[in-house]
Formats: C-alpha cells, structure tokens, sequence
C-alpha cells in the first residue's frame, strides 16, 4: 500500500464546480481502487480560493511542505482535476518538476493519462486548456458584472449594515443604527481606533465575527452605498488600491437599494476625511520603511503583536494592533529610551550571566517542532469529538474511531518528543557570551547604520517583550 495527499481546492467563482465532499469521495473512490491510502491529516482543503497563484493557497502551501520534508509522508497527490492543483502553468510546472524530483506525483482522479510518452504532453495540453478557460471565464464573468454594474444592480454580498434579499440591499435595523453612530461619532470628532474600540466594548461584530478595527471604520466611512449607490471596479480583488484616490476605473453609479445616510451627511464626512489627510499626510509612512534599530525585535505584553515605528514629534514605537483598535492597552514608546533600556539590559545580562535562552538548531527543523502544542490540538480534537458525541452529532462508532485516531497521534508525538535534544537552561554555550559582547559593541557605536544594528541584534535576540504597566522589556536571547 502507498500513501496519498488529497487536495481540494474550490474557486471563488464555483461555476462548475464539484463540492469539497464530492471532490473528496471521488479522491477516495480512486485512491481504495489504486492501493492509495490518504490519512485524514493529509487532506488539503482550499475554499474559495483562486488557482492562478499559490501565494495565498495557504493548505497547498502547507501540502508542499510535508512533501518535501524528511518524513516523505505521501508518494501522490491526489486532486479531482488538473486544474484543482494550478490552472497557471509556469506555477504547475515548477511544483511538479520538484515534486517528480522528491517522487511525489501529482494524479488526476478524472483525467486519467496512461504511462505512454505522450503523457507528459497531454497534461499539459490538460493544463493549457484550462488555463485558457479560466482567463476567459474570468474576462466574461468580469464583463457580465460590469455591465451588471452600470445598472446598479447589487454585485457583492451585503455590506455591514444591509442584508440581502432578492438580490437587493436591505436596510438591517440594528446595523443600519450602528452605521449611523459611526457616521456621527467621526463628525463629533472622533478617530476611527476610538470608534472601533467604542464598537467592540458595545459587543458589535463585523459580518465575519471579527472586532471592528481602524479598517472596518475607515471603510463604512467612505463606502457610498450607504447613500444608496453602488460601487464596483474591474479590478476586483487584485488590486488592494481600487477604492484608494482617484481611480477611474471604479463606477459608481445610483442603486436600487435604501440609503442609510443622507447624502448631506455623507459629504461631509469625506471633506473632514480629506482635511485630516492633508493635515496629517506628513506623518503618513514613506514610501522607504523607516530603520530603526529594534525594527521587528518589540512584541506588545498584552497582545503580542509587533510594536511599530511611529513617526511623530519624538520618535516612538506602538502595538501594530492598539493602531488598528484591536488592541485595548497602549504601548507607546519612546525609540531613544527603548534603545537605551535594551542595550542596558544586555549590559546587566552580560554581567549577571543571566539569560533567557531559546536553543535552536538550524540543522534539523524537526528538533524544533512544538509537540506540547500538537499534543494539546490533539486533545482539544478529542473534546470537541466527545462533545459531537453528546450532542448527538456522531454515533458511538464515528466516535470511538475519531477519539483512537487522535490518541494515536497523541502517543506519537510523545514518543517523538522523547527524542529530541533535550534542552539546558543552565548551560550558556561556549561562544556565545563572545557573540553578545560583539553585538553589543555594534548597537553602540554612533557610527553603525541603524540597519545594521538591527542584523547585529537579531543574531542573538529572538524577540523582546514590552510590558507597559511594569515599564519593563524583556530580552528572550536565542543560541
């Protein structure tokens, strides 16, 4: 018996498309026909994602990984189509090529090509013409909405604060309420991390669950379908800019729906808009990211996410999160001070011989795997599988196998755990003191780049943690 992936992948569009389920039993269909087994933790999913980049195909991404790792786990990937692993072809012809090279191959399930030496080009006329459909779908699907468009026919889903029925906005009384207090509470003088934070206190959530940030205001602010029109742009997802400035591409034109703000209203918000952008667009980012010595190395103490460079009158660092109003506690910085408790607090661990190291190994990445994280996921699995069962989900035997499947892995990585290298926390390797004596000349000296400071430290230094209500910062050195 041989082992197999599965991956599936469903398009944003789902025209023509088998479901996930479907496209999983006719993987499994072949897969018992062909002597193929496929464990259920390598089954990729991808849902409503496009096949014409990988970059943001996070399952296959993570697929390719186990593939070329030192386990080998699988020997094929099994798709439903061709074009369920890349409809690019520069992009399926890189990925096979390595895959062939680690002897993974990449199987069709419905496309069956024998091992006759025109094979290799039949899957690739396979592959070209679906590459050619799905540029052609895309042009008519893009053309058809467009056209859709200028009508003012509604052309996405509901924004926050519409429901739709019919294919027309409806106003949502409750959201429609919440649009209109943030319309008022920008006009009243408030900033959009002030309003969001305001929202989440409120229990508000975005259509997707998540706590209203700077983004979610900024957007509801500027969005003209809440005086009643409709916007679209071509350009569609692709272009992270299209609403940005003056893009004439974009069409808006007068809708079918119910405005919640009077257009009055509305146009004032964006002259207030645009006078904070020309008051403030000085301390906007430049284009060239600002270095800066700790650049990358600062994580907040009460979210964890990464201070960033603040360009105000006196140089400061804050919570990437607390800007976009997600993170409630903030963590402002002066850069100058932080440089000088940093470079102290080496001074004193240098002196103490106090470190707190993380061993790594660059080596085998296998030595650095999280097993106490994989066996909690684990167990987590086996709550949920209990919880289906109690809830009458899952009948005793669907349960007993999810909770033996999940064991199993639990014991596996306890066993794997045993043999990693175990790490001494009381044991400082031989150069490594040498190494942070070096850095610590480098971050120093007035004369270095602020740059290459930053290099200097990250040879030595993992992260460090900002606790603001302590007023401490806490190195975590890395050997």
């Amino acid at each position: 018996m041989k082992y197999a992936a599965a991956y599936i992948r469903v398009s944003d569009d789902r025209q023509d498309e088998y479901s996930p389920d479907s496209q999983l039993k006719l993987i499994r269909q072949y897969a018992k026909n062909n002597d193929y087994i496929v464990p259920d933790e390598y089954v990729f999913y991808d849902d409503g994602i496009s096949g014409r980049s990988v970059k943001k195909r996070k399952a296959f991404n993570n697929m390719i990984g186990y593939a070329k790792s030192k386990e080998h786990p699988f020997d094929a990937i099994l798709v439903w189509k061709f074009s369920r692993f890349a409809r690019n072809q520069e992009e399926s012809i890189v990925y096979k090529s390595m895959l062939r090279k680690i002897n993974v191959s990449v199987i069709s399930v419905s496309e069956t090509i024998d091992d006759s030496p025109f094979a290799p080009l039949i899957e690739r006329i396979i592959e070209f013409m679906d590459e050619y459909y799905s540029t052609r779908l895309s042009q008519e699907v893009t053309r058809g909405m467009t056209e859709k468009a200028s009508r003012g026919e509604v052309m996405t889903i509901a924004p926050f604060g519409y429901d739709l029925k019919d294919n027309t906005y409806i106003p949502n009384e409750k959201d429609a309420k919440i649009v209109q207090y943030i319309y008022d509470s920008y006009l009243s003088g408030k900033g959009y991390r002030a309003i969001a934070q305001e929202l989440g206190a409120m229990g508000i959530r975005t259509k997707r669950g998540n706590l209203p940030d700077n983004r979610f205001v900024e957007y509801i602010l500027q969005n003209p379908v809440y005086v009643g029109k409709i916007r679209w742009s071509p350009e569609g997802k692709q272009s992270k800019q299209r609403y940005k400035g003056d893009n004439s591409n974009v069409m808006i034109v007068e809708g079918k729906h119910s405005p919640i703000i009077e257009k009055s209203k509305f146009e004032q918000v964006q002259s207030q808009i645009a006078d904070q952008k020309k008051r403030y667009g000085k301390y906007q980012r430049k284009e060239q990211p600002v270095q800066f010595m700790l650049k990358g190395l600062v994580r907040c103490g009460n979210c964890g996410a990464t201070l960033v460079y603040v360009n105000t009158k006196c140089p400061a660092m804050q919570c990437h999160q607390y800007a976009r109003g997600t993170c409630k506690v903030s963590h402002s910085l002066s850069v100058a001070k932080a440089n000088n408790a940093v470079i102290e607090k080496i001074e004193e661990c240098l002196e103490t011989l106090n470190f707190d190291i993380t061993y790594k190994t660059t080596n085998d990445p296998q030595e650095n795997i999280d097993y106490d994280k994989l066996i909690k996921q684990e167990k987590d699995k086996i709550r949920r599988a209990s919880e289906a069962y109690d809830a009458g989900f899952d009948t005793l035997e669907e349960y007993g196998i999810k909770k033996r499947t999940y064991q199993a892995r639990i014991e596996e990585y306890e066993k794997a755990k045993t043999k990693q290298p175990k790490k001494k926390n009381d044991t400082i390797p031989n150069d490594f003191l040498e190494r942070v004596s070096n850095v610590l000349k480098i971050i120093k000296s007035p004369d270095v780049a602020e740059s290459s400071k930053n290099e200097a430290l990250r040879t030595v230094v993992d992260h460090i943690v900002y606790e603001k209500e302590k007023n401490n910062l806490a190195i975590y050195f890395y050997a």
